[in-house]
């Protein structure tokens, strides 16, 4: 039997939840009512994304909590339509709050734009048009 190649679930670790929360509502993604106030749960395309304290995601996975606000080595991306909804997405997110990191540009590994922000808490979103991908 393999390991089922899905993804049901990504957790963000966040330093203040109801700020992370409020960030995402800015985005205009809304939780759901399966969230608390311990957790919020957002329901995206296919699966949900959860926003949960790091220290205690930290301590439920018995792991060490991440130390400082730089790259985690992880990044999470959004495939869209077009190069102009790259633009736009991008401006949506600094407009809530986001950080641009990389601002959209020609990619140098397909055809289209990609660009990056980062949440408050650090964790990076890719911003790209793919044509190549689904959802692109």
């Amino acid at each position: 039997m393999a390991v089922p190649a899905r993804i049901t679930l990504i957790t963000l670790g966040v330093a203040d939840l109801a700020r992370a929360t409020e960030f995402y509502r800015a985005l205009g993604w809304e939780p759901t009512p399966y969230s608390s106030e311990e957790i919020t749960f957002i329901q995206t395309s296919g699966s949900m994304l959860a926003l949960f304290s790091t220290d205690e995601l930290a301590a439920d996975a018995r792991l060490d909590p991440p130390g400082g606000a730089g790259f985690r080595g992880v990044t999470l991306a959004i495939n869209l339509d077009s190069d102009d909804d790259v633009r736009r997405v991008l401006a949506e997110a600094e407009a809530a709050g986001a950080t641009i990191v990389k601002p959209a540009e020609r990619s140098q590994f397909f055809a289209g734009l990609d660009g990056y922000f980062t949440d408050p808490d650090g964790h990076a979103w890719e911003v790209a048009h793919n044509p190549d991908l689904p959802g692109g």
